[in-house]
């Protein structure tokens, strides 16, 4: 399973996030405190494309008959890169500037729900398609939606808020909640309907007796 993982989209969202988060220490600038939190958005959004990838397989119909469920398989993939994931931000936030650095537990949970969302759309994706390779659509609607949440959002379920807001805790037992949606939602779209189950064992069963 590790060879079929899209590791040249994930490697570049992860060199592109690094390189955006170095890039004040490369230029001696010094952000203030919003400037470095919107860079820190921008990165985990970064990553988040390139999560949006993971669950591209190009044996997808091959792998589909497989005894191991599909929920197992996606799980698999996700344990796979989560502790380089979990490296990666790490670094992030240590390049990040530390006197304008915003606090790293709700950063980091905004990060946690934007890419837990591109997983989930790309599980979503992978079950109402046969597209073996969704990850360039979800990406897509990934950027739509980042750049339409902060929008649309209404001002009494304020997300993007500065970290020296009163409002920041508040705003993030919110992210607590879409990372709990995100979750559910991932699991929901996990499992490959049932009808198309019955119409692969089906083919798989006159393929055998074909043979």
């Amino acid at each position: 399973m590790r060879r079929t993982l899209p590791w040249r989209a994930l490697g570049a969202a992860g060199a592109v996030g690094l390189l955006i988060a170095g890039v004040p220490r490369l230029t001696g600038a010094q952000p203030n405190p919003w400037q470095t939190l919107v860079l820190l958005r921008g990165i985990a959004l970064v990553g988040a494309l390139g999560l949006a990838f993971l669950l591209d397989d190009p044996a997808r119909h091959v792998t589909a008959a497989v005894p191991t469920r599909r929920p197992v398989r996606q799980a698999l993939r996700a344990a796979l890169v989560a502790p380089l994931v979990a490296l990666w931000w790490t670094a992030v936030l240590l390049l990040a500037p530390p006197a304008s650095r915003p606090p790293a537990a709700g950063i980091t949970l905004e990060a946690a729900v934007t890419c837990v969302f591109a997983l989930a759309g790309a599980a979503a994706a992978v079950r109402l398609r046969d597209e073996p390779r969704p990850g360039p659509g979800v990406a897509a609607a990934l950027l739509v939606s980042a750049a339409l949440a902060p929008l649309l959002a209404p001002e009494s379920w304020a997300l993007f808020v500065p970290s020296a807001d009163e409002r920041w805790a508040a705003a993030h037992d919110r992210w607590a909640v879409l990372l709990v949606v995100a979750v559910v939602g991932w699991g929901v779209c996990g499992p490959e309907p049932v009808a198309r189950r019955r119409r692969r064992a089906t083919a798989a069963r006159a393929a055998g007796g074909a043979g």
